[in-house]
């Protein structure tokens, strides 16, 4: 009987993470699927433009809520005061993001939107349930509550999929409707996470410096905002670049997806290994901190390679038969997308081991040089999809060295 207890402990959490990311990812794809065959091509490039600076916005500002409330926890300070000051920290970002957001909206909507303002009003709202949902799997993430993680990501997606679903079959679909429910999925999956939250056992006793813990998180947005700058910022310059060809935008936008499908397959590793790692950190165990990092990297090489192989030989196809794509994009554009996501995953990984660690200035300074470089490529004269290309690999390969350089230094003074 303990063989299958064990087993079931050390599978379970990576197989509901696992099948709790494939709903959302699913829900993603389904929806730049759905508006790419139901919409007009400049409907199609306006929502996908939505899709991706929701995935800038709300990850990019709210994951650093998660990840220190995860860091946080994990290190052994907790209780009912910590939660009300990450829900407080959760809603003076989200207070920040939409005074932003009406300022740039004079430049935002008729460059990404195509002057569809029901747009903005999708991503305000996207912005406010990410708030939600980050707070939940910070807290859940922190106590290794992974079943409830899941739960949290799987009802995210159905409550993305079903109602665009229902939308596309039983209604006149439209690009400000997909919007809006898109945008409101997030709120299901932070709903699904209460109850888990609610009927755990008590969290431990101690309480971070207020002072610290929000100065942490303020550090730790500049790294997680430009991280998604970096991964989805490209498809948005090209169609601001590309306003009289929006068929090739939106195929570069649904190409840029789709290349993108290994690293979402490892976001759950980020979740799972920040409290592994400060766990490890908080006991001094910098063996046991190495040692998984070396795991993780070699399946991120296997996961990449094989990533890179499909985008090569079938991303064109795939992008045409799965998302409606009225241009047939080079399948050595799709290739070479894919060799930028492999940096991604490596960063990915990177980033909860400086963050376990206490370097969250180091990961902001890394992501930085990257977001610098990329975006000053992206405007490079001539082709935009071969500006975003060599824009792509040129910001993600950069990050990683200056990641890799912090943490190599950090573990050595570990050593001595």
């Amino acid at each position: 009987m303990s063989a299958p207890v064990s087993a079931r402990r050390r599978f379970g959490p990576p197989v509901l993470m696992g099948g709790g990311l494939a709903m959302v990812g699913a829900a993603g794809y389904a929806f730049l699927a759905l508006s790419g065959h139901t919409l007009s091509t400049g409907d199609a490039a306006a929502v996908a433009s939505l899709y991706l600076l929701i995935n800038i916005i709300g990850p990019g500002v709210f994951s650093a809520l998660e990840q220190e409330t995860s860091r946080t926890i994990s290190a052994g300070a907790a209780g009912a005061a910590f939660r009300r000051r990450a829900a407080r920290a959760g809603a003076g970002l989200l207070a920040v993001v939409v005074v932003l957001l009406l300022a740039a909206s004079p430049v935002l909507v008729p460059a990404a939107f195509g002057g569809r303002s029901a747009l903005l009003v999708a991503l305000i709202l996207g912005s406010a349930t990410s708030a939600a949902v980050y707070l939940v799997r910070g807290l859940l993430g922190g106590q290794r509550r992974f079943g409830g993680y899941a739960a949290t990501l799987a009802a995210e997606g159905l409550g993305r999929l079903l109602p665009c679903v229902l939308v596309a079959v039983f209604a006149a679909p439209g690009g400000a409707v997909y919007g809006l429910l898109f945008a409101a999925g997030s709120a299901f999956g932070a709903l699904a996470g209460l109850p888990v939250l609610r009927g755990g056992a008590a969290l431990p006793v101690g309480e971070p410096s207020p002072t610290g813990m929000t100065r942490a998180i303020y550090v730790l947005v500049g790294s997680t905002l430009l991280a998604q700058l970096v991964a989805n910022l490209g498809p948005v310059v090209v169609s601001g670049r590309l306003t009289a060809d929006t068929a090739t935008a939106a195929a570069f936008a649904s190409a840029f997806v789709l290349v993108r499908i290994p690293l979402f397959v490892f976001a759950p590793v980020q979740a799972m290994l920040l409290p592994t790692l400060t766990a490890a950190a908080t006991r001094g165990d910098f063996a046991d901190f190495r040692r998984k990092l070396r795991l993780i990297l070699s399946l991120v090489a296997a996961a990449g390679f094989v990533g890179v192989v499909l985008s090569f030989t079938l991303g064109s196809w795939a992008v045409r038969v799965f998302f409606g794509a009225r241009v047939a994009l080079p399948g050595n554009v799709l290739g070479l997308l894919a060799l930028g996501t492999i940096a991604l995953m490596v960063a990915q990984v990177l980033q909860p081991a400086l963050v376990a660690t206490g370097l969250h200035r180091a990961a902001t300074v890394s992501w930085a040089v990257g977001s610098a470089v990329l975006t000053g490529l992206l405007f490079l004269p001539g082709s935009p999809l071969w500006a975003a290309v060599t824009a792509q690999i040129a910001g993600s390969v950069l990050v990683v060295a200056g990641m890799t350089v912090a943490l190599v230094r950090a573990q050595s003074g570990k050593k001595r």
